[in-house]
């Protein structure tokens, strides 16, 4: 299972920062974060809410170009060991210079160097989603638009939207999402996880994206599915996030299953996978052995992150030949 191919859509790159690495910055800056681990050093978070107070903590300590170098670094290489060819990374300029264009590139160059490197010695292949924070506000949102709109080509191909569904409605981004169309950007947002179907209507509606983030919740609506099925649709579903956070009781109540014999395209993905105790391998492992998947419906998943991933004609055209060379 480790060894097969997979694509991952859906990867926070902050949110993918090992304990121990958030750890060692903040002993390096002197900073106490000690309320953010639990006695183990694993993440400590009691709900969704706490999840983002935990996960905006640890970004504290990633202050510069060189934090972003080293902590690009550490999770592609941790991708790479789990068999991932391909990853789209969810980069956000609010903890990279706070959102200002001029050390945004910095920021950016830094990423993208490490990502450079760890290509050369492993093959993978990154790609940046600029995303912008939805409680942060639509007019912070505009100036992550600008950042990606300057900065979009081929590393950076993709723009979402992510944090608290609930908080701002959907209409607020039109702005920022028109603005990264406009720069030829790949469109995603998350949606279905917390605000329920409506809030993924609400997407497809607004902010015409191709992709939407998580989107499980589209199964209490039988007409959306039908929808997504209709369209093409695809969801980056992350079934340990979804289970950890407590959407779901357990994966046996998860929706993946039942919204891929609907139709829908699906892809799985981690989201950010150390505060969630997961990896690309538990994420395949786990749906084997709940819903019977064998190695026809994980090549699916690959073949359809790869039509939906965010990246230029050679590239795709490369990984293919690397899925139909396994």
């Amino acid at each position: 299972m480790k060894d097969m191919p997979k694509l991952e859509l859906h990867l926070h790159l902050e949110g993918a920062a090992p304990p121990a690495f958030i750890r060692a910055q903040a002993k390096r800056k002197h900073v106490d974060l000690s309320r953010i681990f639990d006695d183990r050093g694993a993440y400590a978070y009691r709900d969704f809410t706490d999840f983002l107070r935990v996960y905006e903590a640890a970004c504290t300590v990633l202050t510069s170009p060189q934090d972003f170098h080293d902590l690009t670094r550490a999770v592609l290489e941790h991708s790479a060991s789990e068999g991932v060819i391909y990853t789209e990374a969810f980069l956000s300029p609010d903890f990279c210079g706070g959102g200002d264009l001029s050390a945004w590139r910095d920021y950016l160059a830094a990423i993208e160097a490490a990502a450079v490197q760890v290509r050369a010695e492993s093959r993978l292949v990154m790609r940046g989603c600029i995303t912008c924070i939805r409680h942060f506000g639509p007019e912070q949102a505009r100036q992550i638009a600008r950042c990606a709109q300057e900065t979009a080509g081929k590393f950076i191909t993709g723009f979402g939207i992510a944090g608290d569904e609930n908080i701002m409605k959907t209409k607020d981004f039109v702005y920022a999402f028109d603005a990264a169309r406009e720069a030829g950007l790949g469109l995603t947002a998350h949606a279905g996880e917390w605000g329920g179907p409506d809030s993924v209507r609400d997407a497809l509606r607004d902010l015409r994206v191709s992709r939407i983030g998580h989107g499980v919740r589209a199964i209490e609506d039988p007409a959306l599915v039908d929808h997504l099925a209709d369209q093409g649709v695809v969801l980056e579903v992350c079934p340990g996030s979804n289970v950890a956070l407590g959407l779901y009781p357990s994966l046996a109540q998860h929706p993946v299953e039942r919204l891929r014999r609907g139709g829908v395209k699906l892809t799985v993905s981690t989201d950010d996978p150390p505060f969630f105790h997961t990896t690309m391998t538990r994420e395949y492992q786990a749906l084997a052995d709940q819903f019977g998947w064998d190695e026809a419906e994980f090549d699916t998943l690959a073949r359809t992150a790869l039509e939906a991933a965010f990246c230029d004609p050679e590239t795709r055209s490369d990984l293919a030949k690397r899925l139909e060379a396994r």
